[in-house]
């Protein structure tokens, strides 16, 4: 936790103790926000360094579109199409940045199997179907991992 997030919540607890003195439903009140920031804090602290890397396939159907769409460094990444028998890799990609990987011909429907490495060197594996018939992304997927599914 940060400095900053450590002067809040400790300020947040002396206006609770504060308050407890006037009144014990003020300081229940108080003690729910100071909970509510905790909690908050908390969740930003776990997905301040998540990398989430997805693959598309573009409009024409003639390369593949690798994305990090997390908050962290993706390393290492290994993109199997299934079952084209294609096989790449990219060193690197920053938080929202791109890279795509040309195709000899068009596809009509493929598997894109991608394993990358967070900054700590945990492997993650997540697997994208790729048509040329739909749009690209999911727009209902959740912009960070619920429930612990990374």
């Amino acid at each position: 936790m940060e400095k900053n997030q450590k002067i809040i919540l400790m300020v947040g607890g002396l206006i609770t103790l504060g308050l407890l003195f006037i009144d014990v439903f003020f300081a229940l009140i108080a003690l729910v926000f100071v909970l509510v920031l905790l909690m908050s804090f908390h969740i930003m602290g776990e997905t301040g360094s998540y990398p989430l890397v997805t693959a598309d396939l573009s409009a024409d159907a003639r390369e593949v579109v690798v994305t990090n769409t997390g908050t962290a460094a993706a390393q290492n990444i290994h993109v199997a199409l299934v079952p084209i028998n294609i096989e790449f890799d990219i060193p690197s990609l920053e938080p929202d940045e791109e890279s795509g990987f040309g195709l000899p011909s068009m596809i009509s429907e493929a598997k894109a199997v991608v394993t990358y490495e967070n900054a700590a060197g945990r492997k993650h594996t997540r697997s994208y179907p790729l048509t040329a018939l739909t749009a690209g992304r999911d727009p209902t997927e959740p912009m960070f991992p619920l429930f612990d599914q990374r």
